[in-house]
Order: C-alpha cells, then sequence, then structure tokens
C-alpha cells in the first residue's frame, strides 16, 4: 500500500506517540496533533486522506472537529478513536459521515484492520460511474453526494456510499445483511443490525424525497433492497 496521509488528534501524549510510530510502521504518513487548533492547522496543511480523532479534547471535542473537517473535504475518511462509549455521540459521528468508531482500549492491530477494510471498500468506488440519476435524485459516487427531489444536496459517509452502490448494483433484488457486511466492513466484522440501520437512514430518505422513482425498503429479518421504478 503506498503512503496515505493521516492526521491522528489525541491528547495523550503517550497514546498519541505509540499510535503514531505504529501507524508510520504501516506505512501510514501519520502527523500528530493533541488540540483542536493544532489539528485545524495541520488539517489544512496537509490534507490528509483519513483523520483519526478523540471525542474528547482540551479546547473542544471531536465531533464538532469531524464537522469542520467534513465541510472542507468530503473526500477524507473519519474514525473517531476514544474512552467515551455513548451511543448518542456514536450515532452523531455516523449520521457526519465517520466511517467507524473505536472505543478505548483496542488492539492496535484492530485499528490497523479496520483503516484496511475502510479502504477497501473505499476503493470499490472509484471504478463505478461517476453519476446515478433516477429522476431528481442523483447520486455521485466519487464526490460522496446525494442530491435529493428538492435540490438538496447532502455529505455521504464512505459506508454510506458504499452501501448504495451495492444496493444500486443489487437493484430490486433483496441485500442480505451477511452480504453487506462481508463486501462493506469485512467477514470478521460484526457490526450490529442498528449499526447498519443507521447507515440506512440518510439514503431512505435520500429515496423517499421521490417515492415515483427508487424506494429502500427493510425485508424483516434478511437485509434492504433498493426498488427502482425506471426503465
Amino acid at each position: 500500500m503506498s503512503e496515505l496521509s493521516l492526521l491522528l488528534v489525541e491528547d495523550e501524549a503517550n497514546l498519541g506517540q505509540t499510535l503514531r510510530d505504529y501507524l508510520r510502521s504501516k506505512k501510514f504518513n501519520v502527523d500528530l496533533a493533541a488540540t483542536c487548533a493544532e489539528a485545524r492547522v495541520k488539517f489544512a496543511q496537509m490534507r490528509p486522506a483519513i483523520a483519526i480523532l478523540d471525542i474528547g479534547l482540551p479546547d473542544g471535542d471531536g465531533i464538532s472537529l469531524a464537522r469542520e473537517f467534513r465541510k472542507l473535504s468530503k473526500e477524507c475518511v473519519l474514525l473517531f478513536c476514544t474512552a467515551l462509549n455513548d451511543p448518542t455521540l456514536r450515532v452523531e459521528g455516523l449520521e457526519l459521515g465517520a466511517e467507524d468508531y473505536v472505543t478505548k482500549p483496542f488492539e492496535l492491530k484492530e485499528l490497523t484492520l479496520r483503516l484496511d477494510r475502510i479502504l477497501k471498500s473505499r476503493q470499490i468506488t472509484l471504478h463505478n460511474p461517476d453519476e446515478y440519476r433516477y429522476g431528481k435524485l442523483v447520486f455521485w459516487p466519487k464526490r460522496f453526494e446525494i442530491q435529493d427531489a428538492d435540490g438538496h444536496i447532502s455529505s455521504l459517509g464512505q459506508k454510506e456510499c458504499a452501501i448504495l452502490e451495492l444496493l444500486i448494483e443489487k437493484k430490486n433484488e433483496v441485500v442480505s445483511r451477511d452480504e453487506m457486511i462481508e463486501k462493506i466492513w469485512g467477514e470478521n466484522s460484526f457490526p450490529t443490525n442498528r449499526t447498519i440501520d443507521n447507515y440506512i437512514v440518510k439514503l431512505r430518505k435520500w429515496a423517499d424525497s421521490d417515492t415515483s422513482q427508487v424506494q429502500i425498503t427493510s425485508v424483516r429479518g434478511i437485509g434492504y433492497k433498493l426498488e427502482w421504478k425506471g426503465h
């Protein structure tokens, strides 16, 4: 794997240095920031492909910082790494487009496995069409954006993007949760049904803005289906 730029935002000095050195050994080009202020400067300078953020920081919080980063770059992979195992924060992070949420303590290898799977999923999107149109609904996979029937454009996280592409690829067929997990998370990952549902929420809202064209439905106990009513 060629080196990818990665911004690590962690205020615990020992942990930050350990993570930085480990990720560098895995061929990531890592820069470390200990505060929100420092992270903003480094993000603007390096425009990283990946940002790993702690949530509790001395001068702010990682959720708000990630929201700022998302406005600056729709393509940066966002991942939270925190001791705060709060379901509300987890959902808030996913809603703004974060790819994953790792709770401390964790094994270093677990973090790199998660990154590998995220990046593998990201590569899938690079070979697909630039644009899908369903009436007034538009999906730009390379831009990680969708446009609803009212013309509002929203950003997608990496997993949301990969899920939508998979549903489009299998349009009018049921995509099982097992298939979704294997292709997007990897066979050794075990996201809960609620985690997957959280990713589906924004996609369903997008489709529901023009149900004459597309509907995303849940098939109880199995998975999801994108029903395309076009020709």
